[in-house]
């Protein structure tokens, strides 16, 4: 922790030391309109291991560049029957190492005097309406606002209404003993393997022309065993990259909802979620991080209008595109490989980009759905209508 805590009431309290709290407490920490409000910071980890990697497209230059592991100009596509290598200027697509992210950001958040960071885990959240009282194992803290990223899967799946896919994946960081990665190109999905009635892709990040991270991906209803996913990506390596010989360096796993679930009705006047346990994971891509750099930038200039927190989040258009693909692929989820292969044959990586980053125009955003198979979304749309 920063300091030892000597009080237990503050203004806000963020739990959670990920990307979204962190993002947030330095967001307070850095603008002199909230020099005056304290704000502690809980997690029950130390942020001390690389225990993640976020990868993003963002348009030349970007606020993360300093820390950024190694981005790439080109990507790959491959389908069942289509493959093409993608010029991505003026987009880049960016990776970086969650320890870098943890390391820059608390050492800027230490520099902010009205910050406490503390270890410690979370076990109750209580709101009193007039203020929220937050238990953990150093005991209890009063706050104005909360700002929750502990994440509680339960919360949607007992519902319905809408479905529920996770992207999971397992990944491994692997160094060859030749050259088998082209490491100006990324392999953003490769479709050409199996896919055993799922939608199912590899994602290769080449960091040199001997090492890089090799990543089994699935946007499906249920995970698989373990084993399920290793073998794969060792006949992946052995078959396409063609290289026997290796050593795996480290293992990545992770696994990030898919839903349009309303996750606004858990928050309150005083109690807000944020990062994915606020729905701000893109619910067709699982792509979470650029994300939540904006939110974070929308919720600081939401904050000086003191207006009840569980008024911030609002539908879009967006979000109905998102829930008829969900609609398709909870349904049938073999359908994915032919919807990625149409859009990237139809449409242009950076008019996807823009597209998934939310920020195209309804032209646009017919020639996106123009792209696709059209009987999948108008089936889907007739049975959300009727």
């Amino acid at each position: 922790m920063f300091f030892e805590l000597v009080q237990t009431d503050y203004d806000f309290i963020i739990i959670g030391a990920g990307a979204a709290g962190l993002m947030l407490a330095d967001a307070l920490g850095s603008d002199p309109y909230f020099k005056d409000k304290t704000v502690l910071l809980l997690d029950k980890d130390a942020k001390k291991t690389n225990d993640r990697t976020w990868c993003f497209w963002e348009k030349n230059a970007g606020d993360f560049d300093k820390i950024i592991y190694k981005s790439w100009s080109q990507i790959e596509f491959s389908g069942e029957n289509y493959k093409a290598d993608h010029e991505i200027t003026p987009y880049s697509y960016k990776m970086l190492r969650g320890l870098d992210f943890y390391n820059s950001y608390l050492h800027r958040i230490r520099s902010y005097g009205n910050i406490t960071f503390s270890q410690a885990l979370v076990v109750d959240i209580t709101d009193n309406k007039n203020h929220v009282t937050v238990t953990s194992e150093n005991g209890s803290f009063h706050a104005k606002k909360v700002f929750n990223s502990t994440f509680d899967y339960k919360s949607f799946y007992k519902q319905s209404k809408y479905p529920v896919l996770q992207q999971h994946f397992i990944g491994w960081f692997i160094k060859s003993d030749k050259a088998v990665f082209n490491p100006e190109k990324a392999t953003f999905m490769d479709f050409s393997i199996p896919q055993m009635g799922n939608t199912r892709f590899m994602y290769v990040l080449p960091f040199s022309e001997t090492e890089g991270l090799v990543e089994y991906t699935l946007f499906s209803p249920s995970v698989l065993p373990e084993e399920a996913y290793e073998s794969a990506i060792k006949e992946y390596i052995e078959e396409k990259l063609e290289c026997t010989k290796y050593e795996i360096i480290e293992k990545e796993r992770g696994n990030i909802p898919m839903t349009c679930f309303n996750f606004s009705a858990n928050n309150s006047d005083n109690i807000l979620h944020i990062g994915i346990a606020g729905g701000w994971a893109k619910p067709s891509t699982g792509y979470t991080f650029m994300s939540t750099n904006r939110k974070i930038k929308e919720l600081v200039v939401f904050l000086k209008r003191n207006k009840p927190l569980h008024t911030f989040n609002s539908k879009d258009r967006y979000w109905y595109y998102d829930l008829l693909l969900l609609d398709i692929l909870y349904e049938d989820n073999s359908k994915g490989r032919r919807i990625f292969e149409s859009l990237f044959k139809g449409s242009s990586p950076q008019l996807i980009f823009k597209f998934l980053d939310e920020d195209t125009n309804l032209k646009e955003d017919l020639q996106i759905i123009s792209s696709c198979p059209k009987t999948y979304f108008i089936n889907a749309l007739l049975k959300r209508l009727f």
